[in-house]
């Protein structure tokens, strides 16, 4: 629910959205009521993080089309222009002298002279080629499935950079979600202590209480409302972090679905068993399958380098139209075509002794590979118990400050009894007070700590 509002430049409280209070500002406001879910969809949609690794994988998506073209036949055309100036010709002796004897074929010997021959000046040639490599070590294919595990990689980073903005807009949301209750809470105590002042005031008329309890209780009342501004102040600073990564308007303020927090919160009653969450993120997390992808390449790369030490194979055909003539002798002023079609087979003998060094280098990278693997699952492992014994310690930290609220409050209204039949102290009025605060303000930071870690071990995992 969207809702536009217009605040004065120098109010100072809160506006509630619901149950939702939202800090005053000094300019017109767009309050959101948003799930988790809807600001992941946003990312998703605006974050430039996300967005750069998506223009990554469609380079790498066109990197696969262009290792399989090399699967198919190559097409040369050549065409060019020519001027042929005169053919000289020589003696053995280098001399311009005298006569060379010129065998043609069928006739006989012709002499010529030595001298200028006449040539025909203008020339032509149109060349057409096309090879097609039926064979080169495992090269191409290998080569192919290079680019298609670059395309998985590139897939990989887009999800890995959407959990990673999916977390830190977590973090975000329920940095305002703990605020918003510490408000709420700092708020009733508020309400609370009005209510004894005026209390305080009416029995100091009757002068059964003294000017100065009542000054104390004022200065805790204006305690209360400097911790509300300083919550209201950095609610601002973290809604407007929030908004700036999702790239949204700057006025926009987010409010967050409590019922869904509370949803979740609830659920966590029931936890899964920590081998299910290992299982989880050997599956999904994005660090082991980065990993696999590595070692996979390094193995495809070991085979492109022995590929290097094999033989090549290929169909080729060409066709060339050329003239003039002057293969022979006497030029002669015509076009010649010929053709052919021929198998061409290409070994570099160098590559025997040369290449030995690049194929141990690619099996130690791919050995690396596999050991970097191992290493990879081993962190995770640790990450997913880290993560999920702090979910178990952070749900035994709820169930101990409710029952200390719980304490809290039945202690606040036995001492304010007691304080109202003067059987208490003024200050056993303000330690019962600032308990049951101190109670309250750690079951919210407990709650939202417990959430924390639930989505954190879901980051684990990658199942965010």
């Amino acid at each position: 629910m969207n809702k536009l509002m217009t605040y004065s430049a120098l109010a100072v409280g809160l506006m509630a959205e619901g149950t939702f209070f939202v800090p005053i500002c000094a300019q017109e406001k767009v309050v959101q009521t948003m799930t988790l879910t809807t600001l992941y969809d946003i990312a998703d949609r605006q974050s430039q993080k996300v967005r750069v690794s998506e223009v990554a994988l469609r380079a790498a998506d066109e990197g696969v089309a262009a290792a399989k073209s090399a699967l198919l036949p190559s097409v040369d055309l050549s065409l060019q222009g020519s001027y042929t100036g005169n053919a000289f010709m020589l003696s053995r002796g280098f001399s311009t002298n005298g006569m060379t004897d010129y065998i043609v074929p069928g006739v006989g010997t012709v002499p010529v002279a030595n001298g200028k021959q006449d040539t025909p000046h203008w020339g032509n040639s149109f060349t057409a080629q096309v090879s097609q490599v039926v064979y080169a070590g495992g090269a191409i294919r290998s080569g192919i499935r290079m680019a298609e595990l670059g395309k998985e990689m590139a897939k990989l980073d887009v999800e890995k950079n959407r959990q990673e903005v999916r977390f830190l807009l977590t973090g975000y949301y329920l940095d305002l979600c703990k605020i918003d209750n510490q408000m709420e809470v700092v708020r009733q105590n508020i309400t609370l202590t009005q209510k004894e002042i005026e209390q305080m005031k009416a029995r100091r008329v009757e002068g059964t209480v003294l000017q100065n309890d009542i000054t104390r209780y004022e200065f805790q009342l204006q305690s209360l409302e400097l911790t509300l501004t300083k919550l209201t102040d950095a609610f601002t600073v973290i809604n407007h972090q929030l908004v700036t990564t999702l790239h949204l308007p700057e006025q926009t303020v987010i409010a967050p679905d409590k019922n869904e927090l509370d949803t979740d919160i609830n659920a966590l009653s029931t936890i899964a068993a920590q081998e299910i969450w290992q299982q989880t993120a050997a599956d999904n997390n994005l660090g082991i399958r980065q990993a696999t992808v590595t070692m996979d390449l390094a193995e495809q790369k070991m085979k492109q380098v022995k590929a290097e030490s094999l033989p090549s194979v290929a169909v080729v055909a060409e066709n060339q139209l050329y003239g003039p003539y002057t293969q022979d002798l006497i030029p002669k002023d015509c076009n010649v075509n010929v053709w052919f079609i021929g198998i061409g087979v290409k070994f570099s003998l160098g590559s025997l002794w040369k290449n030995k060094h690049n194929i141990r280098k690619a099996r130690i990278e791919h050995q690396q590979s596999q050991e970097a693997l191992v290493l990879v699952h081993e962190g995770v492992e640790n990450g997913v118990q880290a993560s999920y014994t702090n979910l178990l310690t952070s749900y035994t930290e709820v169930k101990t400050q409710q029952k200390q609220v719980e304490l809290a409050n039945q202690n606040y209204s036995v001492v304010q009894n007691r304080y109202q039949n003067d059987l208490a102290l003024l200050t056993d009025m303000v330690d019962a007070s600032n308990m049951k605060l101190s109670a309250e303000m750690a079951l919210v930071n407990a709650r939202i700590g417990m959430l924390y870690n639930f989505y954190k071990l879901k980051y684990v995992t990658n199942t965010l």
